[in-house]
């Protein structure tokens, strides 16, 4: 049993909260509507949907807050699509999409129930956590809260994933690792095929190996690629100071409002998960249903 307050309590946190997000990437509705709009191919869509809360930024800063995506992959989508869509106009349409998803996947009843019971909660651990430092998580603070309460629910679980996602780009940067190491050295500890992070975040075979023999050097992988003491280690160590500072903001919703948002979105995000829409492995470490 995890005590509520515990760091361990932001994984758990996450993974739900996660699923709710990840029909933007998976669902049929999410990857329609950015073509809808002009954007093709579903990586222009990816890069200027989560980039939208910026507004029409510059590749190099989708590289920066992004951080594990090869700069060719961003360059062939940014700028375009700002010259086809409008970030005001795609920050509409992936709101109302992921509504779509998810009260197909869950019930339109069950959908506007779950969004009634967390949204409130979670805005308040929005509204508490500290901005400085984290780009995506306060871009998306300010992003105009839709009427419907669904999308609502959707943007506060993508608001909440960025503020982890920034506390941990700030982590894997600290400890000296690029875009693609981190790949190879996650790949490595979960024993994942090195291919899901290479082909889907657009680093070539030569640029995976040069990264392999960079992380040899310092002993965080095998020459071979394999996992090692010191990269299960350090890999360990990101990992859990992510959930020291995912955590905090959690604090105020106190033991049982903690309590009380996971009893909700428990059921919700194992459904999402089963549905067979969200792929198992995938590159955002979301684990499968039980």
């Amino acid at each position: 049993m995890i005590a509520l307050m515990d760091p361990a309590i932001a994984r758990e946190m996450w993974h739900r909260l996660e699923a709710v997000n990840a029909v933007t990437y998976f669902s049929p509705e999410c990857r329609e509507a950015p073509e809808r709009l002009g954007l093709t191919g579903f990586w222009m869509g990816y890069f200027a949907c989560r980039a939208a809360p910026m507004g029409p930024v510059a590749p190099g800063v989708v590289d920066a807050t992004f951080f594990n995506f090869h700069p060719r992959r961003v360059r062939n989508a940014l700028p375009e699509a700002w010259s086809r869509a409008a970030p005001a106009a795609l920050l509409v349409a992936r709101a109302t999409a992921a509504a779509s998803a998810l009260r197909r996947l869950l019930g339109d009843p069950e959908a506007e129930a779950l969004a009634g019971a967390v949204v409130n909660r979670l805005d308040d651990v929005i509204q508490r956590a500290a901005r400085a430092g984290r780009p995506l998580f306060s871009t998306n603070v300010d992003v105009e809260r839709p009427a419907d309460p669904v999308a609502t629910l959707w943007q506060v679980a993508t608001t909440l994933r960025e503020h982890r996602g920034d506390g941990h780009v700030a982590l894997l940067t600290g400890a000296g690792l690029d875009g693609c190491e981190v790949h190879v050295v996650f790949a490595a500890c979960e024993g994942v095929d090195p291919g899901l992070y290479q082909v889907s975040r657009g680093w070539s075979p030569e640029e995976w190996a040069d990264a392999v023999d960079r992380l040899a050097t310092r002993g965080l992988v095998a020459s071979d690629g394999g996992a090692t003491d010191a990269g299960r280690q350090l890999r360990a160590d990101i990992e859990r100071r992510t959930d020291e500072l995912a955590v905090t903001p959690y604090r105020a919703l106190g033991d049982a409002g903690v309590a009380a948002v996971l009893e909700a979105l428990t059921p919700a995000a194992a459904r999402i998960t089963a549905a067979g829409e969200i792929r198992f492995p995938n590159p955002m470490g979301l684990p499968g249903p039980a």
